[in-house]
């Protein structure tokens, strides 16, 4: 047997939610949900951001030219943000990072007590003491809500200087550390266990309430290395500074071990890194949302990054100035899969180039309802063939998501027992076309990369299949689907008991006294690989998306001692663990059917 690493992620937390009865929301993590209760992110934050159309060079003429542009045409959808991405107090403009180099030059715009201010020559209305309130009030006139970015730390040219921490007697090299960040050397980090750490955070969010800021994206927090101390520090500063504002945190991705602790200290954090207009990068983001949904509720949105769609890269950062590579149907997917996973919405393209083509994806009332109004958002099957679904609070409703991940046009179904659902009538929700009755299932044609975006509403219910445990009487281990993989062809082993939905099984009737046996995980089936024709011993079992191939069906043959045997159909042999071996990660096979306790096989309700 080959040697393999067992990994797991938090992914398995949210299948666990996939028994729910039809409108029953699965409990949410309480940290997750007391999350900064500061009355702001109650639902995923909706705005723009400045840096993937102009990286550090963006303007106060054209930060309010695309505020203005949001408050006439976006405004009445939800979106509110405007948010000044990074460097807005370093001198000038150009198309490299905005490091200073040994001698601390350029030098930035700094107050007394090491604040940073905005570059005058970008930000004119900031002159003298005035700082960024008077483009906040501008911002605010308009029915919008103002927000920063902002390195972690203190400006390394503060502590050159050793300038005074307002209101203390501390100084600026008492607070630091030798921690900066690998794309920005402007910033020391801060020394978290020395009190004047948050006292200087206390002052910078002072400065910030009353300028007016609604939002800060707090940058080299969140990865390469999580830190946990001062993002703590940013929280408390919030509090204490008596304005309310959105607390977001990046880069990513941000580690799934400190979920809890991410979740109960800011309102948005990264689940990637930079996120551009391609689809691989897209695509890697289904399982790592996936993977954060344990953690997300009011209050609390892991994040996927700006939306790289519209006119990008008009100044850099990568790239050149161009419309979004990535496809129609790949900018519908992007924008069907923020929804149905209450992703927040930060737009990154240049608002006031917006072609009607861009304009409708951000202002589909049915589609931003999903994201800012659905309850016990999940992944229901795993693989190329993506199915996600919510609950619409207040009804027996479902929304269902469809993906087909895949190179080509094809069909991608849910069986509707698993919503709870026996038939239900069927609207797009992109297109506002009512689809008709599903009933059993529901199959939508769907292109290369494309998806689609429906409210079922229930015309009769169904329990929802129950999910089992089957343990192998020899060694007490369980059915696994190995490493928690969705993909066709992955082993089924056996392996020590531990609650994930990779090891979780539903049984589906597929006639004639056999059943279909269903991973909770991915979706799909128990399968003697090879096919019908794939009679001989020691076939290995793996999972594969179900068909109607006899050797994806299973007689369940109870042996009256509390176990049983799964024999399949296509070759009258049972299913076993090759060799008796007791181990973890022991291949399951067919073998023909005997009395070894390695063939027998306990059913257990999850």
């Amino acid at each position: 047997m080959r040697l393999h690493v067992r990994r797991y992620t938090g992914a398995v937390l949210v299948l666990g939610m996939l028994s729910a009865p039809l409108g029953e929301v699965p409990m949410e993590r309480a940290s997750a949900a007391s999350a900064l209760p500061n009355g702001v992110a109650t639902t995923p934050p909706m705005g723009w951001n400045s840096y993937d159309s102009y990286n550090w060079n963006v303007t106060e003429a054209q930060v309010k030219a695309n505020a203005d542009y949001m408050s006439t045409n976006l405004r009445q959808h939800g979106w509110q943000y405007v948010v000044v991405d990074w460097a807005w107090y370093y001198p000038g403009s150009g198309t490299g990072s905005p490091n200073q180099d040994a001698n601390l030059q350029p030098r930035l715009r700094m107050d007394a007590n090491g604040r940073l201010l905005p570059d005058t020559t970008r930000f004119p209305s900031a002159t003298g003491t005035n700082g960024f309130k008077p483009l906040a009030d501008h911002i605010h006139a308009a029915g919008l809500k103002f927000g920063i970015h902002l390195m972690r730390g203190i400006p390394r040219q503060a502590v050159a200087e050793n300038t005074p921490v307002l209101g203390t007697s501390y100084r600026a090299n008492q607070i630091d550390n030798t921690t900066t960040a690998a794309w920005l050397n402007l910033m020391w980090g801060l020394e978290m266990g020395h009190p004047g750490a948050q006292a200087y955070l206390d002052s910078l969010f002072q400065l910030y309430a009353s300028w007016g800021v609604d939002y800060v994206k707090v940058d080299d927090i969140a990865a390469p290395t999580y830190r946990q101390a001062e993002v703590e520090g940013y929280r408390l500063a919030i509090e204490r500074s008596g304005r309310p504002m959105v607390l977001s945190l990046s880069p990513g991705p941000t580690p799934t071990a400190s979920g809890s602790h991410v979740a109960a200290n800011a309102h948005m954090w990264r689940v990637v890194n930079d996120l551009w207009d391609n689809w691989a990068s897209v695509d890697a983001l289904f399982d790592k949302l996936r993977d954060w949904t344990p953690y997300r509720a009011s209050g609390a949105w892991p994040d996927p990054d700006m939306i790289p769609i519209g006119r990008l890269s008009k100044q850099g950062p990568v790239g050149s100035p161009r419309y979004s590579n990535l496809t129609p149907d790949e900018q519908r997917t992007l924008m069907t899969l923020w929804s149905i996973t209450r992703s927040p919405l930060m737009w990154g393209g240049n608002l006031v180039e917006n072609r009607a083509s861009e304009l409708a994806l951000m202002t589909n009332p049915a589609v931003l309802a999903v994201d800012q109004n659905s309850t016990a958002n999940r992944e229901l099957y795993g693989g190329t063939n993506r199915v996600w679904t919510a609950d619409v609070p207040g009804t027996d409703h479902r929304y269902v998501a469809l993906f087909n991940r895949g190179t080509a046009t094809g069909n991608v179904s849910v069986t509707l027992a698993d919503l709870g659902i026996g038939s239900a009538s069927v609207t797009d929700l992109w297109s506002g076309a009512n689809l008709g009755t599903a009933t059993e299932v529901l199959t939508r044609s769907l292109p290369a990369h494309g998806s689609g975006l429906y409210r079922l509403v229930p015309q009769s219910t169904v329990p929802v299949p129950p999910a089992y445990t089957l343990a192998v009487r020899h060694s007490g281990k369980v059915a696994d689907v190995f490493n928690g993989s969705t993909a066709d062809g992955a082993d089924v082993v056996q392996w020590t008991a531990n609650g994930q939905t990779n090891q979780q099984w539903r049984f589906r009737d597929a006639g004639g006294g056999y059943s279909q046996i269903v991973s909770a995980n991915s979706g799909k089936c128990l399968d003697v690989y090879g096919g019908a024709g794939a009679t001989a011993d020691g076939v290995r079992v793996t999972q594969w998306t179900c068909g109607t191939g006899t050797n994806q069906q299973w007689r369940i043959q109870d042996l009256g001692t509390g176990y049983l045997q799964l024999v399949a159909r296509h070759s009258g042999r049972c299913l076993d663990v090759l060799d008796a071996a007791s181990t973890d990660g022991a291949q399951l096979v067919q073998w023909t059917c005997g009395s070894g306790t390695n063939q027998q096989w306990r059913r257990g309700q999850v």
